[in-house]
């Protein structure tokens, strides 16, 4: 965000609590439909945003745009298949931003169809906050497949070395680093140094276009 808008806020709010409470209650059911129950056994296998924001991370999110949830806990050794369940927990996360931002085209383009450009803010107003609630699970989505840690991306691209204790904490450590050297180095020069948004607003509209939205 160049500054901090609370109209601006407000409108993104309704789409960060959803997207955030569905990528973490995905990591926990998943966890638990693989035999682990940390996650449930931490009341985490819920949608209840409460159970998954991070309060300092959320408000850093609506802040400074860049925050975090709480991550979902489990045990590799509960696991019925570490190699595979693993990587499905890692990828149920941004798999679920993905498919909500589907359903939530769906919804926008039904509703454009069966209320075309009725003069009412209430009703522009709903279409803002569906919109970037699209927009925003797509950027869920896209942001944690990055292939660095803590994202999801990383326990894909990394988990070959899994079975080699110290170079995945070398590499989870040293990952963690470069991710946050990163967005820092964005602030300071205020330049995108993770250029992931044409690929958000590829998916935002390619997919509402497929819907038929042009």
């Amino acid at each position: 965000m160049d500054h901090f808008d609370i109209l601006r806020t407000l409108k993104y709010l309704p789409g960060i609590i959803i997207g955030l409470s569905i990528h973490e209650f995905s990591h926990a059911i998943v966890a638990k439909w693989c035999g682990d129950n940390t996650a449930y056994d931490q009341g985490r296998v819920t949608l209840n945003p409460l159970k998954h924001i991070d309060p300092y991370g959320f408000i850093l999110l609506l802040v400074a745009g860049f925050g975090w949830a709480r991550p979902v806990q489990f045990n590799e050794q509960n696991l019925r298949n570490p190699k595979t369940d693993v990587l499905k927990i890692a990828v149920a996360g941004p798999l679920s931003n993905a498919i909500l931002a589907m359903i939530l085209s769906v919804v926008f383009v039904l509703c454009t169809k069966m209320l075309p450009a009725l003069p009412s803010d209430a009703v522009n107003t709903t279409f803002e906050i569906l919109y970037y609630a699209i927009s925003i699970n797509w950027v869920l989505f896209v942001f944690n497949l990055i292939p660095l840690p803590p994202l999801d991306g990383s326990h894909i691209l990394f988990h070959p070395f899994r079975k080699y204790p110290e170079v995945y904490a070398w590499l989870y450590r040293y990952g963690s680093i470069a991710l946050f050297v990163i967005i820092i180095a964005g602030f300071v020069t205020g330049k995108n140094l993770l250029p992931i948004g044409p690929v958000i607003q590829y998916l935002t509209q390619g997919f509402l276009g497929i819907l038929g939205l042009r």
